[in-house]
């Protein structure tokens, strides 16, 4: 039987999951789930550049991945949330250039799946970006 392992990152993951109850990773034995993770700091608060948001909410994800034994380098799966305006019939080029740019530079040359979707609201209202990752620990090696 597999072990199960929840993973709570320190700062901001603290604080939700004494406000709503919840973890940011599952491990069940080497298979990694996040919840989607803001780009917010540890007092949640959302940067005013989307690039900096972006940026940072990729910084959460590996912070949340570690709580588990994890790296960006065992990401298999990505699934990225960007809030849009209604009607808006794409996600803009702005949040693609800064993602594309952070799988790059995290990932090594790795090219996980990854589906990406337009939202008109997220957790808090400042934010335009989620990010939540699957990973398989030692798949990167």
């Amino acid at each position: 039987m597999s072990t199960v392992s929840f993973g709570i990152t320190a700062g901001f993951g603290e604080k939700l999951h004494e406000a709503h109850g919840y973890s940011g990773a599952v491990r069940v034995g080497d298979r990694v789930e996040t919840s989607g993770q803001a780009g917010v700091d540890d007092d949640l608060v959302v940067p005013d550049s989307l690039e900096d948001e972006i940026i940072q909410a990729f910084d959460n994800v590996e912070r949340t991945l570690a709580t588990v034994g994890a790296t960006w380098k065992d990401v298999i799966h990505v699934n990225s949330y960007h809030k849009v305006a209604p009607g808006d019939d794409a996600i803009g080029e702005d949040h693609n250039r800064v993602m594309t740019e952070q799988f790059r530079r995290r990932l090594d040359g790795r090219a996980p799946i990854w589906t990406e979707t337009g939202v008109t609201v997220l957790g808090l209202a400042a934010m335009r970006v989620e990010i939540r990752v699957t990973a398989v620990v030692g798949s990167g090696n």
